[in-house]
């Protein structure tokens, strides 16, 4: 005699099915847990940004009832979009997190580091980010890059080893059969740690509507002042944007991702709704970050470039 299992969000038609949204929980649940086993002082990178605000989401339900035993990290351009800043202060404080602050700014402003002519600044967050962990002494880092994003990411493996320098040698990666993760590092090294690895953009959506998490409405559509430049909608702001030749318009649009407002295009989109969301990135056929992101476009190879140095 067989016992039907009901599993919420499975099929009953197997007493112990999965749904694959089921499957990644689980996988990056286990990877939290992995890290909180293996190494002394994680952190979280933590931005605002829906990846982030999934991955802190499961590292949550990882340690419920206990507090997430990891600080948080975010590395502040001083171009962020505000509504972004503001639901990472107010998650910070809902959760009672500590949140470590990398800034940009103080970079520049000490000389260190110089602007660009593009006005970006998203290149230059590798030597905020490589010091505070070398400061802090952090041992593992988690981001939430997903290997659909960009081809680069593509090929990291879930635990990846950096150097001491913090760069990343491809040659150095690790073989994860089983789900067996190798966090074996020498001292000034250090490893990212990538639980959303195997998630893709139209995964995260579904997620984030399964669990209700609240996002900024920045990735909703609303009407916004932006111009155009190469092929993509910035927001205007004193960070460089626009130019004289540059004309502002108001459109309705709403951010496939979110990164520095100098770089990060919007999309237009009359999508309001998760439902409507979901429904717009399964019709899509361009990423994410190709189709939003000009630091990507530098070259073919920007990205592993940025990887190579220390980025995400």
């Amino acid at each position: 005699m067989t016992t039907s299992i009901d599993v919420v969000g499975g099929s009953t038609d197997s007493p112990y099915a999965l749904t694959h949204l089921d499957a990644l929980e689980s996988e990056a649940v286990h990877i939290f847990r992995e890290v909180a086993g293996e190494f002394e002082r994680p952190v979280i990178l933590f931005s605002g940004g829906k990846d982030s605000i999934v991955m802190l989401h499961l590292a949550l339900k990882a340690f419920a009832p206990a507090a997430v035993p990891f600080s948080l990290l975010h590395v502040d351009t001083g171009h962020n979009f505000p509504e972004v800043i503001e639901y990472r202060d107010s998650t910070v404080s809902q959760h009672n997190l500590r949140l470590h602050v990398a800034s940009v700014q103080e970079y520049i402003d000490a000389g260190t580091l110089r602007e660009r002519p593009d006005g970006t600044r998203n290149p230059l967050q590798t030597v905020p980010l490589t010091e505070a962990i070398q400061q802090h002494r952090f041992d593992a880092v988690f981001g939430g890059g997903r290997r659909d994003e960009e081809k680069a990411r593509a090929k990291e493996r879930v635990f990846s080893l950096r150097d001491e320098f913090s760069q990343w040698d491809p040659r150095r990666q690790r073989p994860e059969l089983w789900q067996l993760y190798n966090g074996r590092h020498a001292p000034g090294e250090h490893v990212r740690v990538f639980p959303l690895s195997n998630w893709t953009e139209l995964d995260v959506w579904q997620y984030i509507q399964r669990e209700k998490i609240e996002l900024p409405q920045i990735y909703f559509a609303h009407e916004r002042e932006v111009f155009a430049r190469d092929g993509m909608w910035l927001t205007a702001g004193d960070w460089g944007g626009p130019k004289d030749d540059e004309s502002v318009e108001t459109r309705l649009i709403r951010y496939r991702t979110v990164g520095d407002m100098s770089c990060t295009g919007a999309v237009d989109s009359d999508a309001t709704t998760l439902d409507a969301v979901i429904a717009e990135i399964a019709a899509s056929r361009l990423t994410e970050r190709g189709a939003t992101r000009a630091d990507d476009k530098l070259s073919e190879a920007a990205m592993e470039d940025r990887k190579r140095e220390g980025y995400f």
